[in-house]
């Protein structure tokens, strides 16, 4: 998260402080709107820096959408 924080203090010119805010909103706000199995891996995503995790959450994700998309599709068969 670390990382994500001085992003963004980089690209707005915020105080570490205020970075550190807006980053925890964002993430709040991201693990309330994203399904359960996905946002269970934001934390370790961003604990492990911004490559950190990513595969998992990338995989998660598609998971979720095949198995939407395939329920989509079958249900016309």
């Amino acid at each position: 998260m670390d990382d994500l924080i001085n992003l963004v203090t980089q690209k707005t010119g915020l105080s570490q402080d205020d970075a550190r805010k807006a980053v925890e909103v964002v993430v709040s706000a991201l693990k309330a709107k994203l399904p359960a199995a996905v946002s269970s891996h934001l934390d370790a995503f961003l604990s492990g820096g911004m490559a950190g995790g990513l595969g998992a959450l990338e995989s998660e994700a598609g998971n979720i959408l095949k198995g939407k998309l395939g329920g989509l599709f079958s249900s016309q068969n």
